[in-house]
Order: structure tokens, then C-alpha cells, then sequence
């Protein structure tokens, strides 16, 4: 399969971590939450590409989510081949990290699936009504108002720390994308088979989920944990779909039990 080149940053060398992000933003949501959790020298490469169509990498020949996760598909076997390595998705890319595992279940080592999106279809998903649990009006009275309505359309936790990382990790992304291969996605955004099927994934797992996430929801997440059975769920309050930022210290000590748990198991 000839792919066009993914737009990729890597940082450090040693067992690989596939992080992917969510749509239609960039590498950016994930490198901004990872990358302060890892120390120097941490034998882990991490690999944080653009999915095709959006930030710097191209959406030539991409007209649905089959086909974004049949290029991801190829561009592990070209960045990583047959080793193992360690998977992280947020939302969409979360989608697709449990698609890759059913592909790829002997050589995960273990997943992490942040505000993961399990039903494509958004009028079809259960999602509690929008609440913002720390408002600010004045930040907000201040902001642009094309800023303020991308920021406001997720945040439950506005401030000026969540507003510094949303200009950071999200609004770079959200400029930078193709439309056009953007639009073909969000026009065959689910995939055709149900996901999670044959045996449970048993790889150390971690699902967080935004108790006041309006966008995937908490509720969808909770049919997924009988198919990890080595999974931490956990549901945190006063968080939204950009729980990572809103709630940054949860979130790293999480990832990084998530981390200890994959280190600890048995390797052949």
C-alpha cells in the first residue's frame, strides 16, 4: 500500500506509544497532555502523528473512517512493524485505537482510551446535558467571539489555565485541517462492523471518561469495560471532553498507574 507521508513528532526512543488524537484536530491534543508525564530518558518512543486530513498530514484518497484507519493501520507496520507497543486514543481516536487493537491485539501491550467515542453517530449517543461546572463570564466576555464559541463548545471548566492549554493543544488543530477530506469523513464516520468481538482484550487498559462530557458521554463508555477485563475505569467529575486539561493532575496520575500496570505484567 503506497501511503502519503504522516506529519509526526517523536520524542524519546525504547518501546513504542502510539498516541492518537481526535477530529478534526492535531497531534498537538495529545503531545500537550502526554509529554509532561514522561521523565528524560524514559525508555518509551512516543509517536504522536497527524491523522490523515488533518494538521500537516495529507487526506488524498481518504473518504471515510475505513479508510483513516486502514492508513494508520500502514503506517504502523512502516514506523513501528511487528514490535510491541502501547496505544493511546482520545475520542475519535480512541475509535480507532479499539478497531487497531482487534487488529492488532498480540502486539498491544496496552491501551489507554481518553473520552473515547464508541458510538459514531452522535443523535444515537447518551450524553448528559450540557453543564459547565466552573464557569467564568468575564473570561469569556473578553475572548473573541469565534474563540469564544470553539472554547465554550467543550469547556466545563473555564479558566484561564484551560483556556491557555485549549490555545496551546486544541485551536491549532482545529485551523489547520483539510476540509475537504474532513468533510468525506464526517460523512462515513462509523465503522460498518461492531468493534469490540472474539476474545476480551486482557492487556493492561485504562478508560477515563468526563462525567460532564455533552460530546461522547460517559454512559456508552461503561459497556466497554466487560471487554477489558485489566481495565481502570474512572469517571471524573467537574470534566468534560478536554478532561485532560481540566483535570490535569487526575489525568497524570492515572496515565501513569496506567504506565506501572503495563510494566508490571509478564513479557514472553
Amino acid at each position: 500500500m503506497n501511503v502519503p507521508a504522516f506529519n509526526v513528532l517523536e520524542h524519546g526512543s525504547g518501546l513504542p506509544l502510539l498516541a492518537l488524537h481526535g477530529f478534526p484536530v492535531d497531534h498537538r491534543l495529545m503531545s500537550g497532555c502526554l509529554e509532561p508525564l514522561f521523565e528524560p530518558g524514559e525508555p518509551i518512543r512516543r509517536l504522536y502523528p497527524d491523522l490523515p486530513g488533518l494538521g500537516a498530514s495529507s487526506g488524498d484518497g481518504v473518504s471515510s473512517t475505513r479508510d483513516v484507519l486502514d492508513r494508520v493501520d500502514a503506517f504502523i507496520d512502516e514506523a513501528i512493524g511487528d514490535e510491541p507497543f502501547l496505544l493511546v486514543g482520545e475520542s475519535y481516536g480512541g475509535y480507532l485505537s479499539r478497531a487497531l487493537v482487534q487488529r492488532r491485539r498480540a502486539q498491544v501491550l496496552g491501551l489507554a482510551l481518553i473520552c473515547p467515542m464508541v458510538v459514531a453517530e452522535a443523535s444515537a449517543r447518551r450524553v448528559p446535558p450540557r453543564t459547565v461546572r466552573r464557569p467564568d463570564p468575564e473570561l469569556i466576555a473578553r475572548l473573541e467571539p469565534v474563540e469564544a464559541a470553539e472554547f465554550t463548545d467543550v469547556a466545563v471548566v473555564e479558566s484561564a489555565e484551560t483556556l491557555e492549554r485549549f490555545r496551546a493543544e486544541v485551536a491549532p488543530g482545529l485551523a489547520a485541517g483539510d476540509p475537504a477530506p474532513v468533510a468525506r469523513i464526517r460523512a462515513d464516520y462509523g465503522l460498518e462492523e461492531p468493534i469490540e468481538r472474539g476474545e476480551p482484550f486482557t492487556a493492561p487498559t485504562l478508560i477515563l471518561a468526563g462525567r460532564q462530557d455533552w460530546i461522547v458521554g460517559y454512559r456508552d463508555q461503561w459497556r466497554l469495560v466487560e471487554r477489558y477485563p485489566a481495565a481502570t475505569f474512572a469517571v471524573l467529575d467537574v470534566a468534560g471532553h478536554n478532561l485532560q486539561f481540566e483535570r490535569p493532575d487526575l489525568f497524570g496520575a492515572l496515565l501513569r498507574d496506567w504506565l506501572d500496570r503495563v510494566a508490571g505484567e509478564p513479557r514472553s
